[in-house]
């Protein structure tokens, strides 16, 4: 006989109930990030958050019941772990004077969106599936960087100190220039030298050695090329790989559920 419990915490109803209840909980911890709201609602907010919390207990009770008379078969699913981990340290007895961790842990509850919406949990997934893969690409764009980070501070070090200055700097500046932010503005500097462009106002004294560099664009346009292009799409691709096989892993998932009860309903029948 299938628990009737079971039943209820699986049906369209309480899963949109639980949905709200958590994106009210998110509203919640949004508005106390507002002084005028949250010290004029302090005591409303306060009572909102107290119910929020004892649905999600109830939540919980609910599943762990369902799963009578083996309630541990809960804990085999690394979902339900988040979601007990979230009620629990709701409750974790910090005191008011860590404002910060409280507030923290209330943001917490938002992450049950994960559990509650199957689609994140396969995008969820095909992030931690990727990690691998993501850690090669990783390394080759850190070799990108050290490389062209290396070469670009002997390059332009002299004439653009800020951004070139060291190796610590120049990697940053390649950072900004992979997300294709200002990178013209960086390459114009080399191409015309400090002293007619970049190094205007507070700035003027750092350029002391000004020079123009006959290779800065195609050091700037291969790094682009290489960074910004190539390797990002590396990336997009390890992640569209690792999507289908969380996808395709839920279905799996999915069928293996249903056929104990698709079972159940022919023996059902052959009995009748």
């Amino acid at each position: 006989m299938v628990n009737p419990l079971a039943r209820t915490v699986d049906s369209q109803a309480f899963q949109i109930f639980i949905i709200a209840a958590i994106i009210i909980a998110g509203i919640l911890v949004g508005l106390e990030t507002v002084p005028e709201i949250s010290e004029k609602y302090a005591g409303s907010i306060y009572v909102l958050d107290r119910i929020i919390i004892w649905i999600f207990v109830g939540e919980l009770l609910l599943k762990l019941a369902a799963q009578w008379p083996k309630p541990g078969r809960y804990f085999l699913d690394g979902w339900n772990i988040l979601d007990f981990a979230i009620v629990v340290a709701c409750f974790l007895p910090i005191d008011n004077n860590y404002v910060l961790a409280i507030r923290m842990v209330r943001l917490l509850r938002v992450l049950k969106l994960f559990r509650a919406l199957p689609k994140l949990q396969i995008l969820v997934s095909a992030m931690l599936k990727s990690l691998p893969s993501m850690g090669y690409v990783a390394v080759l764009m850190l070799l990108l960087f050290y490389i062209y980070g290396v070469a670009g501070t002997f390059m332009f070090g002299k004439n653009d100190p800020i951004h070139f200055g060291s190796l610590a700097t120049s990697m940053l500046s390649l950072f900004q220039m992979v997300t294709l932010e200002g990178w013209a503005d960086l390459m114009n500097i080399q191409v015309y030298g400090c002293d007619r462009i970049g190094y205007d106002g507070a700035l003027a004294d750092f350029c002391q050695n000004p020079s123009t560099s006959p290779m800065s664009p195609l050091f700037f346009v291969s790094f682009i090329m290489l960074g910004a292009m190539i390797v990002i799409n590396l990336l997009v691709g390890v992640m569209i790989t690792s999507l289908e096989e969380a996808h395709q892993e839920q279905l799996a998932t999915e069928k293996q559920q249903r056929s104990p009860s698709s079972k159940r309903q022919k023996l059902i029948l052959k009995i009748s």
